[in-house]
């Protein structure tokens, strides 16, 4: 009944979506940014909480720098914490970008009696100022997390449903999340993700590595009661875990087929699967957290089944690094797409390079001489299953340290046919 519903109620949109335009030239790959909205990592500042004026100006300015350098994809976070930088019926609005959870900002209050078409909403007015650079707009969205470790949950306003259902999530190392065991979880977010997709014309939903938690040293996960109650027929409570996940996944990926065929589902998982050492079938890594064992998401199971259009792992350690080599990785994702329909993007990490030695000793790392995105780059070019990459986050990339904005620029430029001209905003 409740797919039923689904495909019925997106039936209605129809009308409303029009075509679905292509926005990468044929032979340019995927070429994306992540802008992240969480604690203000890239938009908007702290200065701009609140100032729908500062925040649009923020926007083009990064859209602009970003198109200059051949960027052809925003992954655009809009759910951080179960709530919103976008109008939502269903969640929040966020504070990260009004200041106080659920409340507009005094220049957006005005919407609260008039139609969302007259006002500022953040994600309508971002798809539009990006498509008009020929980019695309991937939604990034956080599925279980409900508040940061430091997050006073006093700030969690009244009308979030962690008030409301309080029955519905758990916490762990000070942080609450929705409980991945229960059916209802699944629901809501399947409901979240619908009534994007609906509503706006996005190219792809996307989600990254958070699922279950990053282990917090001896920490259990408050998830034994609810195993008890609904073990699906499972006695493994590492199995059912990870079938929690999947679930999920393969939900989501219905949700939107059904709704709108044409928008992509993304996933940026953390960079190793699982350790060769344990799975033979694994990555030849030493890494101390993996997707399967930890995060209980099962990344090799959604690209075998379909569920997912592209992967894109965070592959944010050097070549040659001894328990995590970049080169081994990239080639290891590559095998795992390999006859596959799931495109493969690498997740690179020019937040990590630096322009001086800030280390005591005298020995430096590959983030500090060189340009170790530009190798990287030139790597990926040598796979033919990488077909893009994407760089977190968009504020270190746009500081352009060790030139690296210069280096893309140019990897790009050489690569489009014909050439476009890119202009930096501060040249």
């Amino acid at each position: 009944m409740k797919r039923i519903y689904t495909i019925l109620t997106c039936l209605l949109f129809l009308p409303l979506w029009g075509g679905q335009v292509g926005f990468l030239r044929a032979g340019i790959g995927f070429r994306g940014a992540w802008i992240a909205t969480v604690a203000n990592i890239d938009w908007p500042s702290k200065e701009a909480v609140g100032d729908t004026e500062k925040q649009q100006k923020e926007m083009i300015w990064i859209l602009d720098s970003l198109h200059a350098i051949g960027i052809n994809a925003i992954i655009f976070q809009v759910r951080p914490t179960a709530d919103a930088l976008y109008y939502s019926e269903y969640e929040p609005v966020s504070h990260w970008l009004t200041g106080k959870q659920g409340v507009w900002n005094s220049q957006m209050s005005k919407c609260e009696n008039e139609k969302i078409s007259k006002c500022f909403d953040p994600l309508q007015w971002t798809i539009t100022e990006a498509h008009a650079r020929n980019m695309e707009v991937h939604v990034w969205l956080n599925p279980y997390r409900v508040n940061l470790a430091k997050t006073d949950t006093s700030e969690i306003c009244a009308d979030h449903v962690w008030r409301k259902h309080r029955d519905w999530f758990w916490e762990y190392n000070k942080q609450w999340y929705f409980n991945p065991g229960l059916d209802v979880t699944r629901e809501w977010i399947c409901t979240i993700v619908q009534d994007i997709v609906q509503r706006y014309d996005i190219q792809a939903i996307h989600m990254d590595d958070y699922f279950y938690p990053y282990p917090a040293g001896r920490q259990q996960l408050p998830d034994t009661a609810t195993f008890r109650l609904y073990p699906r027929g499972f006695t493994d409570i590492h199995e059912w875990r990870r079938n929690n996940v999947n679930m999920a996944i393969r939900e989501i990926s219905e949700t939107i087929r059904e709704c709108k065929d044409s928008v992509e589902f993304g996933i940026s998982p953390f960079g190793v699967w699982r350790n060769a050492s344990v799975d033979s079938t694994g990555s030849k890594t030493q890494a101390g957290i993996t997707n399967y064992d930890d995060l209980y998401a099962d990344i090799r199971l959604w690209i075998k089944e379909g569920w997912i259009d592209y992967v894109l792992p965070q592959l944010y350690w050097e070549i040659g690094k001894k328990v995590a080599d970049y080169e081994v990785l990239a080639h290891w994702w590559a095998n795992e797409v390999r006859g596959t329909k799931c495109k493969l993007y690498i997740g690179m990490a020019p937040y990590r390079l630096q322009d001086t030695q800030t280390t005591k000793t005298t020995k430096t790392t590959p983030w500090q001489e060189g340009n170790e995105i530009s190798r990287q780059m030139d790597l990926n070019r040598t796979i033919p299953e990488i077909t893009g990459e994407c760089f977190y986050s968009t504020r270190p990339l746009l500081r352009n340290p060790r030139g690296v904005c210069d280096s893309i620029r140019n990897i790009y430029s050489a690569e489009d046919n014909p050439k476009d001209t890119f202009v930096l905003p501060w040249e």
